[in-house]
């Protein structure tokens, strides 16, 4: 075969490449979060502050989780040109997320249970020492979403050379979970902020642990988000009914044409790759179906097969035959 034609069906499978500016804003966040954990500990330890200390460890379990997203970055984007995963490296981004959730659901539940038990079992509170801790976390949180917040990945995703915008824009699903870590610290920091005031000032030592278990309710429902939206991705689902409709539309346009065999599934969050069975009465190349689906952006990788119909009463058969 000459080398020309070959080259012509031959192409990447570089696909789920992630941002370069999501992956460095990720870093960023991970070392100012395990920066902190040191400093907490640290002084955790030579002041005695068991408020420090215990959120200094909280910190780490936080710079663990961002750090399985920064990993899945790394590997992605070292094995991207890899034969090994033959549609790229795109789930790796989804199986961080998926495991981020793991994490984001356990804290979650902790974080209830050790309400529960603060309600029938209340501990005595240094509120002075609880309230410093929490401004720090605070302000590390804060920071932390400013960095991650304007992602361009939540706006479009760049494959190589072409940026496509989606009707139906899924995002990175590794940013979003560590995103979502941060957003979750952060709005647990809030929380315990406005319970220990209430309890200093006010005396109302009784929020802290109701404070605690709507906190936790609601990061709980953010990671089973999560864990659906990924979870059906790493099962090859993902695919919205309209998108396998719009397909089916387009290559029997014709009113020839038929699909007599789909299967279309998500290997990154944002990319879709399909196998489409055809049946045609006509002598249709497969480069004329490839070039009706280029318009639907998400669609990145597309193998055709196509069968000739010449039976007696097909539906597509040609009416000159």
């Amino acid at each position: 075969m000459h080398s020309a034609t070959l080259k012509k069906f031959t192409h990447s499978h570089e696909f789920g490449v992630s941002s370069s500016s999501d992956e460095r804003r990720t870093l960023v966040v991970v070392l100012l979060t395990f920066s902190t954990m040191i400093v907490e500990i640290l002084f955790g330890c030579l002041t005695g502050s068991m408020a420090l200390l215990a959120d200094g460890w909280h910190m780490g379990t936080h710079a663990f989780a961002l750090g399985i997203s920064y990993s899945a970055y790394l590997l992605a984007r070292k094995f991207r040109n890899s034969e090994i995963f033959s549609f790229g490296t795109g789930k790796f981004g989804i199986l961080a997320g998926y495991t981020s959730a793991l994490f984001l659901g356990g804290a979650a539940l902790w974080m209830i249970y050790e309400s529960i038990m603060r309600i029938f079992y209340p501990v005595n509170i240094a509120f002075n020492d609880a309230i410093w801790v929490t401004v720090i976390g605070l302000s590390v949180n804060l920071v932390s979403v400013l960095i991650m917040h304007n992602s361009e990945n939540h706006d479009h995703h760049d494959h190589g050379e072409h940026k496509h915008h989606h009707e139906h824009d899924h995002g990175d699903h590794n940013y979003r979970a560590a995103y979502l870590h941060v957003i979750a610290d952060t709005v647990t920091s809030v929380f315990a902020l406005v319970a220990l005031l209430s309890g200093r000032f006010l005396g109302w030592a009784f929020l802290d642990p109701v404070v605690g278990i709507a906190g936790g309710i609601m990061i709980l429902r953010w990671a089973v988000m999560l864990l659906k939206s990924t979870s059906v991705i790493l099962l090859d689902g993902g695919i919205s009914p309209s998108l396998n409709e719009k397909i089916r539309e387009i290559i029997e346009s014709d009113k020839d044409s038929r699909v007599a065999d789909l299967h279309a599934w998500r290997i990154s969050s944002n990319e879709v790759a399909a196998i489409i069975s055809i049946i045609t009465g006509t002598d249709r190349p497969v480069d004329e179906y490839q070039s009706r689906l280029k318009n639907i952006g998400e669609l990145v990788h597309v193998s055709i097969e196509i069968h000739r119909c010449s039976e007696l009463g097909c539906l597509c058969k040609n009416p000159t035959d």
